[in-house]
C-alpha cells in the first residue's frame, strides 16, 4: 500500500513537472513574447537559444533577465530596445527566463 502510493505521488509529481514545461511556450505565447523572439532563430530581438549560450553559467543571469522582461533594456543585443511588459507578473517573468535559459 505505501509503495503504490509513493509511485502515485512520483507519477503525479512528473505529469506536474511536463505539464509545466509545455506551457512555456505556450505562456510565451500568451505574453506575446513570440512576436520578438523564436526559440532557434533571430527576429526582432535574439533567438531564445542565442540567449541561453550568452548567459549561461552565469549566477546572476535569471534575475538580470527577469528584471530586463519586466522593464524592458536596450544596448545587448543591438540598436532595437526590448520594451517593458507590464503584462508579465514576476512569476511568469522568472518561469519564461528558466524556460529560456534552458534551450539549447
Amino acid at each position: 500500500m505505501k509503495r503504490s502510493m509513493m509511485l502515485v505521488g512520483v507519477l503525479a509529481v512528473s505529469a506536474l513537472t511536463s505539464q509545466v514545461a509545455m506551457a512555456n511556450p505556450d505562456l510565451a505565447k500568451a505574453k506575446n513574447c513570440m512576436a520578438c523572439h523564436a526559440i532557434g532563430s533571430k527576429l526582432v530581438g535574439p533567438a531564445y537559444k542565442d540567449v541561453a549560450a550568452k548567459y549561461a553559467g552565469q549566477k546572476d543571469a535569471e534575475n538580470k533577465l527577469v528584471a530586463k522582461v519586466m522593464k524592458g533594456g536596450s544596448g545587448t543585443w543591438g540598436a532595437i530596445p526590448m520594451p517593458a511588459n507590464p503584462q508579465v507578473s514576476e512569476a511568469e517573468a522568472r518561469t519564461l527566463v528558466k524556460w529560456v535559459l534552458a534551450q539549447k
